[in-house]
């Protein structure tokens, strides 16, 4: 099976994110790249708008991710709480 993925770009708010998505999936895999950040996982991808704004300190939208992701690779479920990077 494919691991699923998440590229960021290395900046303020993804650091925050990045700290948000290793609280919620303690298996996932961090590799810091020139100028990004990805993320993989064997299973799937949780971001949580709650823990996400816990670490910002501030009210964060999910759909704000958009602005610092650079690609994924996954089925995406995306609501107003999470974001979620999966394979069928």
């Amino acid at each position: 099976m494919s691991k699923v993925y998440l590229v960021l770009q290395d900046n303020d708010t993804s650091r925050y994110i990045l700290e948000a998505i290793e609280e919620d999936n303690p298996e996932a895999s961090i590799q810091y790249l020139p100028a990004m950040i990805r993320i993989e996982s064997e299973t799937d991808l949780v971001i949580k708008a709650e823990t996400v704004s816990e670490k910002l300190g501030q009210d964060w939208d999910i759909q704000s991710l958009q602005l610092n992701m650079i690609t994924l690779g996954g089925n995406v479920e995306e609501d107003d709480d999470t974001f979620r990077l999966h394979w069928n």
